[in-house]
């Protein structure tokens, strides 16, 4: 009898604290501030939205939103999302649908703890 495993992924958000840094200096707190929350906000109903476009097998779309996403993502500092996200349009332009349902998941998991990590570095409050 062989044992089965669990895979239960875990990789933490990469944050550029270097380019959050230029982003305060650049606007001041309550700019920077401004940015950063409306740049999460967005981030969060990309994410939403790539996956319904995913379900409705709407590549063409999903491609689009998700490098609004990288773009969006690089603005703040997400490097680690960005990175991802880079993998889910390879599979897209790869027409791999294993790998893209596997990514597509890492991105989902990855963008939650971004936005986590991001709300945490920079103590955030609406």
């Amino acid at each position: 009898m062989q044992e089965v495993v669990t895979l239960a992924p875990r990789e933490g958000a990469r944050l550029d604290a270097d380019r959050l840094d230029s982003l305060y200096s650049q606007l001041g707190p309550r700019g920077a501030e401004n940015v950063v929350c409306r740049a999460m906000e967005e981030l969060a109903y990309r994410l939403g939205h790539i996956d319904r476009l995913y379900c409705q097998a709407d590549l063409a779309e999903m491609r689009r939103n998700t490098r609004a996403l990288m773009a969006i993502a690089d603005q703040i500092g997400m490097t680690g999302l960005t990175h991802v996200a880079k993998h889910v349009i390879t599979c897209i332009d790869d027409t791999d649908e294993t790998a893209l349902a596997a990514t597509l998941a890492r991105l989902a998991r990855y963008g939650e703890r971004s936005l986590t990590a991001i709300w945490e570095l920079q103590d955030l409050s609406i």
